[in-house]
């Protein structure tokens, strides 16, 4: 009776211990960084920025850089990082019809702006009836470019179009305006030879641009194209999650990016 007592003492001390290495473990696995993945560039020199005002919250950020737009999903699907930060909601829209990922969005970041520019009017309405619009030829940003002219009152789109439009989806065209996709990347160096022209935010940059000074128009913040944080949907509300997003979203962030990209980034929050 001796020995069987001793021996449940025994196993009693090792359950004990056990639950200690595993509560020791579970605070390890706490302490561990928020992985976060990011493009190369803006996006993780912003992030940087947002590691910083995280630390004082006690949230460690460790940023993962990717060089194209598909690892970073890839990675969030398969748990390597907990979240990403670099694309806009149309894009990760695409990536979840196309691979069935369990992906969400949980804010909102900053946008690169679409503008429109012209070096013969100064501003929309001196726009004329016959104006040629040049507009990028590849469907995302081609659509985007018209949701811009829709929104200053040149061309009505097809009701219940959605954001992925076309020229076959304008509706009204009261100034017969006439649209010539190009390439993107070619279009800043047409300005010249249009009247008005829709550009990417990169293009505009590389050609001199800067969108809030000399643009005509811009998209906003409520632009279904602003860059969104996201996550694996089972980690929407955890608590390192809404940290970052408190970090992200602050006035000491929002400064860094109005100074540091002097309006080529605007914030969408």
């Amino acid at each position: 009776m001796k020995k069987l007592a001793l021996i449940l003492t025994l196993l009693f001390s090792l359950s004990l211990l056990a639950a200690g290495c595993g509560g020791t473990k579970q605070e390890t696995q706490t302490d561990k960084p928020l992985k976060v993945g990011v493009t190369a560039g803006p996006h993780a020199e912003i992030m940087e920025m947002v590691k910083k005002v995280a630390e004082k919250d006690g949230l460690k950020i460790q940023i993962v850089e990717f060089n194209d737009y598909v690892q970073p999903n890839v990675a969030l699907h398969q748990g390597d990082i907990d979240v990403n930060s670099y694309q806009h909601q149309p894009y990760l829209d695409n990536m979840i019809k196309d691979r069935q990922y369990d992906i969400t969005s949980v804010a909102k970041t900053v946008i690169f702006p679409m503008g429109l520019y012209s070096q013969k009017v100064k501003s929309i309405v001196e726009v004329k009836s016959g104006a040629v619009v040049a507009i990028p030829n590849d469907p995302t940003n081609g659509g985007r470019a018209l949701l811009l002219l829709e929104s200053q009152g040149l061309i009505k789109l097809k009701s219940g179009a959605g954001i992925l439009v076309s020229v076959a989806d304008i509706a009204e065209n009261p100034k017969n305006i006439k649209i010539r996709e190009l390439d993107a990347a070619q279009i800043p160096r047409s300005l010249a030879d249009m009247d008005l022209a829709a550009v990417n935010t990169n293009y505009a940059m590389t050609a001199g641009l800067v969108p809030t000074k000399d643009a005509l128009a811009l998209e906003d913040g409520n632009s279904p194209y602003a860059n969104i944080v996201a996550v694996q949907s089972k980690n929407k509300d955890n608590p390192a999650v809404q940290k970052l997003l408190k970090a992200y979203q602050t006035d000491e962030v929002k400064k860094f990016i109005q100074e540091h990209f002097k309006g080529s980034v605007l914030v969408a929050w």
